[in-house]
Formats: C-alpha cells, structure tokens, sequence
C-alpha cells in the first residue's frame, strides 16, 4: 500500500508538504486523475476539431490512443477511483464531472460525424451513440487490463468497415 509518507520519501519531498497539499493517498490520486484528464481531453478535443482529417481517421486515432493510454496507467487510475467513488461521496461528483467532460467531447464528435455521414440522428441520437461508444470502450479497457482482448479487433475492424462505407456515401 502507498501511503503520503511513502510518496514523500520516494519523491524527495517533505512528508509534512504532501499531507497538507494532499491529506491523503486517494485526493493525491484523485488530482493526478483530474490533471491526466485535462491533458488527454485536449489532446482529444484538437483531434477531433481537425477540419482537414475525415471522421474515420480521427476514430482511427483515437481507437489507437486506447494502448497508449492503458501503458500510461489512465484506464486504470480512472476506473480505481470510480470504484472508490461509489463509497465515498466527496469524490463522487468529481468522477462525474470527469465522466461529464468525456461525454462531452465524444458527443460532439460523434454529433460532427453524423452530420457528415448524413445519418439520420433521430433514429441514432448522438447522445445515444455517445453512450454505446463509451460502453464497448470501457468494455474493451476492463477486459485489457486483465489481459483479455478477443474479439476487440474484429469489433474495431467491423467499425471501420461501416465508417468507410458512411464515408464513400458521404464522398459522392
């Protein structure tokens, strides 16, 4: 188990400076989340707000980002603390923001597509898609970090099967 004091000394830092900023173990983490999470969002949000690069390549992209962010430790720090979240709610409302704001992006996004790909958003809401994308990601995250990947990329690869047909449709 890692503990404020134990955090300080491999850091070099004064034990007494982590639990005043911190208090505890589960803040510092929860901040190290909040901070990953800004970065990533960026860089997710630049991604999608490229206007040069056609929805598929941007999924691509991001389908991608899933292997660089599971080495980097997000998934995990990120689940962990949902986890915790359910019994503690001091920390409930900042995993939900934090959700909140990935909803967000990925809605937007997934809105941009479909109004690229000219599909009627009545029968396939964006905030509808949002959430299945959200769920098979997930699905796929958990099962990664318990070494399980089968099936994951017959499930990409049919994604990207359908997306370049939307995009051929919405070339012509």
């Amino acid at each position: 188990m890692i503990t404020t004091r134990k955090l300080a000394t491999e850091a070099g830092a004064n034990h007494g400076l982590v639990h005043y900023y911190f208090g505890s173990m589960e803040e510092l983490t929860m901040r190290v989340l909040e901070r990953a999470t800004e970065r990533i969002l960026a860089r997710q949000r630049a991604m999608y707000a490229d206007p040069s690069a056609p929805f598929i390549e941007k999924w691509r992209k991001a389908m991608n980002f899933i292997d660089e962010d599971l080495a980097a430790g997000y998934p995990k720090i990120w689940l962990e603390l949902q986890a915790m979240a359910w019994n503690r709610p001091e920390f409930r409302e900042r995993m939900r923001h934090v959700h909140e704001q990935w909803d967000a992006v990925l809605t937007e996004a997934i809105d941009g597509a479909l109004k690229a790909y000219r599909v009627d958003r009545r029968k396939f809401p964006a905030d509808a898609m949002s959430t299945l994308v959200r769920t098979f990601n997930l699905g796929m995250l958990v099962e990664r970090l318990v070494g399980v990947d089968k099936g994951h990329e017959s499930l990409l690869k049919m994604i990207d099967n359908l997306l370049q047909r939307l995009q051929k449709e919405a070339d012509r």
